[in-house]
């Protein structure tokens, strides 16, 4: 017979205040945009052109960000149990991709320019880029602080990052242009903007492709969570255990605990939820109970070293 007490998903994580500055920042990346394409097309310059488009894909990643964030605050539903959480990391996924791609398409204009540089008005091209650094600083301030505890932001910032450091390269081609006419400064430039992006992109891929694999969280040593269960009084042996990341902040953690005939389910229970919380700040749990004379001819898994028993029924399931 199983016990079952309901999961909460409602994980409200989200101040309204970041919203608020992740709006403005979208209000001021895509207002700059346009003045950045202006003065490419009027400068004939590379490095501008490039960085408006990386505006571009700043605005809609910004606004894929807001449309992630609202529609995975969706109630769960019964097709969708987890709810829409995962919507997020798939908008990370695509903005860091979507970087990779524009970024490759620069590096062969750069090539093609490096071979031929066209004519570059410096002085346009440094000031404008000037402004736009100034805008991706504002909107990397504002969004700051929620980067490093979501992917989702996290891709919406390195977007802007990547932008500001790519203004801060196009104003240095500026200068140079102006300085010693060194018209192939725009092509170099555009080069290294290209690949500071590609360089900032590819852990956030790395991240979130192991997520939707469902893989362990980088943050969570498996083996410790295994021995802080193992060495709760009462437990005799853990199999099955499994951690992933549901969205960001949000692990989940399902296990087959093995316990003393003596112990009482439920006070067991209590003490992994606070030791796992405690200790590896896990909330959402699956924990099957079993006895030593539980048995179980399927076949179990083992994501470490523990060892593996063979069990045929659950003799009681708790969920949290």
């Amino acid at each position: 017979m199983g016990a079952n007490h309901g999961h909460n998903h409602s994980h409200e994580r989200r101040d309204p205040k970041s919203l608020f500055r992740l709006k403005i920042a979208l209000f001021l990346t895509a207002g700059y945009m346009f003045a950045e394409a202006i003065g490419g097309w009027l400068a004939n310059s590379l490095a501008l052109i490039a960085d408006a488009g990386h505006m571009l894909t700043d605005a809609a990643a910004l606004a894929l960000t807001l449309g992630a964030i609202w529609f995975a605050s969706r109630p769960a539903n019964e097709r969708k149990t987890y709810g829409y959480y995962r919507l997020e990391i798939l908008a990370a996924f695509v903005n860091a991709v979507t970087l990779v791609l524009i970024s490759l398409w620069v590096i062969f204009e750069a090539y093609q320019r490096w071979t031929s540089p066209p004519e570059v008005k410096g002085f346009e091209l440094t000031i404008v880029a000037i402004g736009g650094l100034i805008v991706n600083l504002i909107s990397a301030w504002l969004l700051h602080s929620d980067h490093q505890h979501d992917l989702n932001m996290r891709g919406a910032w390195l977007h802007v990052m990547g932008d500001a450091l790519g203004s801060v390269t196009a104003i240095v081609a500026g200068i140079l242009i102006v300085s010693f006419g060194w018209m192939w400064a725009d092509a170099v430039s555009s080069l290294l903007i290209s690949l500071i992006i590609i360089y900032g992109s590819w852990n956030l891929i790395r991240e979130t492709i192991n997520i939707l694999l469902e893989g362990t969280p980088s943050h969570i040593n498996i083996a410790a969570v295994e021995t802080a269960i193992l060495e709760t009084e009462g437990v005799r042996a853990v199999h099955d255990l499994h951690i992933w990341t549901i969205t960001s902040g949000l692990e989940a953690l399902s296990a087959h605990v093995r316990h003393d005939e003596t112990v009482v389910q439920t006070e067991l229970l209590k003490k992994l939820r606070q030791r796992l919380h405690d200790e590896f700040g896990i909330d959402h749990l699956t924990i099957q109970m079993e006895t030593p004379d539980f048995e179980d001819e399927s076949f179990h898994f083992c994501q470490t070293g523990a060892q593996c028993f063979e069990s045929k029924n659950s003799v009681k399931a708790f969920n949290h």
